[in-house]
């Protein structure tokens, strides 16, 4: 097996472990994802549901290969959708009275790793192979 394939594989278990935590973790425990949706975001619990199923679906999506493609397309385009999400539960954590050191680290990490997420679930769906080339091994 090529050593593209078996990182892709790996991209598609992270990312399926990942998306598949975090979408029963908005099913099961929506309060927090409710909490740094934006004001603008229409019905918040519906909203936070949904996205919880498209993790799942997405997650699910990427194992199977008939869906893989579609699967990475859609986890991708839901990184850039709920960015918003991230960079409000940022400003908000700044802006709070007890804020733990631990929260500016957590927020100074997470949102910069938004771009190679985006870049993993399309490396995952088979969708761009770049910077490595098709036939390195």
């Amino acid at each position: 097996m090529a050593r593209i394939e078996i990182l892709q594989r790996r991209c598609r278990w992270g990312l399926s472990a990942l998306y598949g935590l975090a979408g029963v973790l908005h099913i099961v425990l929506p309060k927090p994802f409710i909490g740094i949706t934006p004001a603008w975001v229409p019905d918040p619990e519906a909203v936070i549901f949904l996205t919880g199923l498209a993790e799942i679906a997405g997650a699910v999506g990427l194992l199977v290969p008939a869906l893989r493609r579609a699967a990475g397309v859609s986890l991708a385009f839901y990184a850039v959708c709920v960015f918003p999400a991230n960079i409000k539960h940022a400003i908000d954590s700044f802006g709070a009275p007890a804020t733990s050191p631990w929260q500016w680290v957590y927020h100074l990490v997470r949102l910069p790793l938004q771009a190679p997420l985006v870049w993993m679930a399309l490396f995952a769906g088979n969708i761009v192979i770049w910077p490595f080339g098709r036939d390195q091994k």
